[in-house]
């Protein structure tokens, strides 16, 4: 994959993210899906200023939301042999949080479909969470990953043990 690739959306993430999130006053999903995922050159500033690198041009992430904060969530290229949906969901938050959220996108639906967003699933602000079905969002999941069903608590536990290293890579780029 290169930063030319294409921007849209796969079809099942692109039907996931439809629908709005509900913030619920703090207690819900803090998420704002983009319409496409950032351009080349916008991901290259977002990355250079979130680590003070100007040498990096975060090519290795497609972004395609935020949460209220300003922290993204990216499809973290790490597996060359696999394509986009195969790729690990990740996410950098504005305050310098880091986490893998899911292994792949199969499993990033089912994290919706529980009612977990990305921050939700990266940080430990709420380490008692309970899952919020989401409906719809469950439809999409069985509909595109039926064979991947699994509570968002089991999806964040395998992310993180596939990918322990992942605050650490991404520190690394700092300066």
């Amino acid at each position: 994959m290169t930063p030319a690739d294409d921007r849209r959306f796969p079809a099942p993430l692109a039907a996931a993210l439809t629908a709005p999130f509900d913030y619920e006053n703090g207690d819900g999903i803090d998420f704002e899906p983009f319409d496409s995922f950032l351009s080349a050159a916008e991901t290259a500033d977002w990355f250079q200023a979130w680590t003070g690198n100007t040498e990096l041009t975060g090519e290795e992430f497609r972004v395609f939301g935020q949460d209220g904060t300003g922290g993204y969530a990216a499809f973290w290229l790490l597996r060359p042999d696999r394509p986009l949906s195969g790729q690990p969901v990740v996410f950098l938050g504005s305050e310098g949080e880091t986490g893998v959220v899911a292994r792949d996108l199969g499993d990033f639906l089912w994290l919706l479909a529980d009612g977990f967003g990305p921050l939700e699933a990266a940080t430990t602000y709420a380490p008692d969470r309970l899952p919020r079905p989401d409906a719809a969002r469950t439809a999409i999941a069985e509909r595109h990953a039926p064979d991947r069903r699994k509570p968002a608590k089991t999806v964040i536990e395998l992310a993180g043990r596939e990918f322990p290293g992942f605050d650490e890579t991404v520190m690394a780029f700092c300066r």
